[in-house]
This record gives C-alpha cells, structure tokens and sequence, in this order.
C-alpha cells in the first residue's frame, strides 16, 4: 500500500475514507483496496472511494498530484518508485489468492482447443525452467531497473504452477469475491475449470 512522498498519510488507519487510486474496475489494485478495507474492518459502502489512474505511471501522477490517496500495487513493481522517494510503502497487503491465472473464453476453448494446449504449454515449459535461465536475477534487475537483491528475494518466493487450480483455491476465491460483493454467485468448480 502506497501514497505519495510527501503525503500526511502515515498509517492504514489514515487513509480511511480516502481514495483509492486503481488501474481500472475489477483490477487487481481495485481489488485489493476492498480486501485491505475488510482487514482493516472498514465499511465498504462508506470507507471505500475510487480514482481510475490507469497504470503505473498514472498512479505516479494521481498521487503526486493528489487525485488519488492510496495506491495497492505489488511491492517488487513499485520498489523503484519507493527507493526513489517518490512513493512511500506504509502497508504490505498479500493477495489472498494466486496472481495470475490463464483464463479463457468458452468460444475459444470449442473451437481452438489444440492451439490453446500449445500456448499452455509453452507458458508451463518455460516457468518451469525459468529459474534455472543462467543469470536470469540479473537480467530481470537491468530490464526492470530492479535491485538485484530485490529480485532474488522476488525469485526466491515466486512459484509458478503448471497445473489447472485447485478447487479448493478457486472456491476460496470465489467466497472472497462473493463475500465482498464483487461477484454475485458462487459457481461450481467444473463450470470455471477446463481440463485439457
């Protein structure tokens, strides 16, 4: 959770009731305004307003400029930005959930399942041997200006599954969202999943 260098916000407890600047609705950064409200026992009707910034670099001008309070986005991302003092970090908030997963419209899945099975496991093959890539910390580090002490930490703690999600994980997730008014049913694991 971030706010601007030089804002006056100092705690969580200080941006209750302020806005919180997301990259768009149903965002990630949109997202998780709603889950650190509920850990923090905020009313979600009352203590949660929104500014759309669009991206990274929008949330740098919102924030700077003050159209915007706060703003959730994952910490290895917008280290660069906090060491630069442009941003300070007064939170750290994790997902309660994976994020990232491979979503695919039903359409696509009848009528392109063999080239979807071919992107799949491009994708599986090469995060399963990503880590192992000769230098691939430093290459990281310069790409995204990263520290490199930073990335490893990053690649030390980042997993990538190469299978379908779990039901368990998925009806954790779908109660969350439901729970927190954002999707309006649960439904069941098999009409989410597709096993190829």
């Amino acid at each position: 959770m971030h706010v601007a260098q030089n804002s006056t916000y100092k705690t969580v407890a200080d941006l209750k009731g302020t806005k919180a600047a997301i990259s768009r609705y149903g965002s990630g950064s949109h997202l998780m305004a709603y889950i650190s409200a509920q850990n923090h026992n905020w009313d979600l009707e009352k203590d949660l307003d929104f500014e759309v910034i669009k991206n990274l670099d929008g949330a740098v001008e919102g924030l700077t400029q003050g159209r915007g309070d706060y703003f959730l986005w994952e910490k290895f991302t917008t280290k660069p930005l906090v060491d630069n003092g442009i941003f300070r970090r007064i939170d750290n908030c994790p997902s309660p959930w994976p994020c990232f997963v491979i979503a695919v419209r039903e359409d696509f899945i009848k009528n392109n399942e063999a080239e979807l099975k071919t992107i799949l496991d491009i994708i599986n093959n090469t995060t399963r041997e990503f880590k192992d890539i000769p230098s691939i910390d430093k290459t990281i580090a310069n790409r995204y200006e990263q520290q490199l002490d930073d990335v490893q930490e990053w690649l030390g703690i980042t997993e990538w599954s190469q299978e379908l999600i779990d039901k368990e994980t998925l009806n954790n997730v779908q109660k969350e969202l439901f729970a927190l008014n954002i999707i309006p049913e649960i439904v069941n694991y098999e009409t989410l999943t597709h096993k190829l």
